[in-house]
């Protein structure tokens, strides 16, 4: 029997990069899954690509709207709740002098008010034993040059996470953070070999993450293995922003 057995999840970002590996490995640990994203045939192709008990559901987590659509079919569906990742983000780089409003607000609007409002009713059709994974990022605790309004952004989702967790504790949810560092997602398609080996450098396990790593401590999180671990940051990064 897998850990996540009789489970409903909701994955937001599921059809790509690590969004996409969470979910595959919580529909093979026996979870009844629901991804959503905002491309139809990437989204379905996602869904079909994965064992188990998976429903596409098209969306944009920054409309409200389309918020109150999702999470009414996920109750009207599955009728609960028990694990909630929200893997939807936006990373761009962008020095302080060409930082302009729109830059700005697509990362703040993606990375902080689509969480919060996501977490907001995801909460709602939760238990007591559930459990919220929030995707933060090293770039929250480190300053990675040209990489202020993502890095500020997941800073924000960071200080969600003691917040809720322990606003939650009274419901028995818990509420933790993956901090990830440079991971071999389709993000990185187009870097050279030298971007790898300067990341590589810099990395004391000397390579870039892979999506399944970061799903195996999302599985973790979100299982009862990690029942009294609330409010915490577990960093996928090789070490990079830990010695």
């Amino acid at each position: 029997m897998g850990r996540l057995a009789g489970k409903v999840a909701l994955i937001t970002g599921g059809n790509s990069g690590i969004g996409f590996a969470v979910a595959h490995r919580f529909a093979a640990e026996g979870a009844e899954v629901f991804i959503t994203g905002r491309r139809q045939a990437q989204l379905e192709n996602a869904a079909t690509a994965m064992d188990g008990n998976v429903t596409p559901i098209i969306g944009d987590v920054t409309d409200t709207e389309g918020l109150d659509q999702l999470f009414s079919k996920v109750h009207a569906t599955a009728g609960c709740l028990d694990v909630f990742v929200d893997c939807a983000g936006i990373a761009e780089p962008a020095s302080l002098e060409d930082t302009d409003e729109p830059h700005f607000d697509r990362h703040f609007d993606l990375n902080v008010r689509a969480t919060l409002f996501s977490t907001q009713r995801a909460a709602s059709l939760m238990s007591r034993g559930s459990a919220i994974v929030l995707i933060g990022s090293i770039a929250g605790s480190i300053g990675t040059p040209s990489y202020g309004a993502y890095g500020a952004s997941k800073a924000a989702v960071r200080a969600f996470t003691r917040t809720w967790a322990n606003e939650l504790a009274r419901r028995s949810i818990r509420v933790n953070v993956l901090s990830p560092g440079p991971i071999d997602t389709p993000m990185f398609e187009q870097a050279t070999d030298e971007v790898r080996a300067a990341l590589a450098e810099q990395i004391p396990l000397s390579r870039l993450g892979r999506p399944e790593e970061v799903a195996a401590a999302a599985l973790f999180l979100a299982s009862d293995e990690s029942s009294f671990i609330t409010g915490a940051e577990l960093c996928i990064d090789g070490g990079m922003s830990q010695v």
